[in-house]
């Protein structure tokens, strides 16, 4: 690990959004909340925003109205000519880059913690999709630290064929936090998500405040494929989830564990030749993305001391 150090500019303004999907109710929440009363989340010489990103799938509790907000926000779709024939969420999502953004633009927010949950069993997760960014793995280090001994898990999506174009990728920084049912608020998991969000800002100020933060290093799961459920020569379904997988995000999965299961009672092992580790696993809504879970594999991720520019 390199004892360089990073210098890098403070951090100005900061954006938390919730209600990217309308029926993950924690961010909703807590963005309500923070709307109402934002005293806990204020830092001196932070601009801190909270924001709902997706009212009409709020106040309908669903995850989204025509298409998912957390898929749109690409080129493609932010530069389509603004017209009421557009998806809700695609002129939503031209309308908070307006407001954030623009995309990749020297003047669009610095951060945005992006608030879901998950009905999985990911316990506190922070999702990265740059492995280089000194700041980002210092903060993630920071939160990581702060909640133990809770777990906090950090999967690592930097992968060429499996991004995609993110609410939050206007800034950086996405939040989620599982299992909970969609539609449901369960008073441990808010919890778990404040805490996060506090501990994420606290590192903000003392970034901003000059402190220095030595070399570190966090264990990170890196995406590797999507898997999608067996189907049959219609396409659907032909079995489900193993019980023995059932919840066990994060844990190692080796080749021939069971994974999937027939109302026959044919079990279908993990083939290959290597331990992986499965996130995501029967995610309620991403069975509409043909996706079981994903595979991933554990490595580290190092980060130079950081300080910020100020003098």
């Amino acid at each position: 690990m390199t004892s360089c150090h990073v210098t890098e500019d403070p951090i100005k303004k900061v954006a938390i959004f919730g209600g990217t999907h309308g029926n993950e109710l924690t961010g909703v929440f807590l963005v309500k909340r923070w709307l109402e009363n934002g005293t806990e989340i204020q830092r001196t010489g932070l601009e801190v925003k909270p924001f709902i990103t997706n009212p009409r799938a709020v106040k309908k509790c669903t995850r989204y109205i025509d298409c998912d907000l957390n898929r749109v926000f690409d080129p493609e779709n932010l530069g389509k000519n603004m017209s009421k024939d557009l998806p809700y969420e695609v002129r939503r999502a031209q309308e908070i880059n307006h407001l954030f953004g623009p995309k990749d633009n020297e003047y669009s927010y610095d951060i945005i913690f992006d608030l879901h949950n998950t009905t999985s069993n990911m316990g506190c997760t922070l999702i990265l999709e740059d492995s280089r960014n000194d700041f980002l793995i210092q903060m993630c280090h920071y939160i990581k630290t702060s909640l133990a001994p809770l777990p906090c898990y950090v999967y690592l999506i930097e992968h060429p064929s499996l991004k995609y174009a993110t609410t939050r990728s206007i800034a950086k920084y996405p939040v989620e936090v599982g299992p909970q049912p969609q539609g449901v608020l369960r008073a441990d998991i808010l919890d778990q998500m404040r805490k996060m969000i506090k501990h994420a800002l606290d590192f903000i100020h003392n970034f901003n405040e000059g402190e220095e933060f030595p070399p570190c290093a966090i264990e990170v799961y890196k995406i590797m494929e999507k898997v999608d459920y067996p189907r049959n020569e219609n396409g659907d379904i032909a079995a489900i989830i193993h019980p023995d997988l059932q919840d066990q995000d994060w844990k190692p999965l080796h080749p021939g564990d069971p994974v999937f299961l027939t109302l026959d009672g044919k079990i279908i092992p993990l083939g290959g030749g290597s331990t992986v580790y499965p996130v995501f696993v029967n995610e309620a809504a991403y069975y509409e993305k043909k996706e079981a879970f994903a595979k991933a594999t554990k490595l580290t991720l190092n980060a130079r001391s950081i300080r910020s520019s100020l003098p």
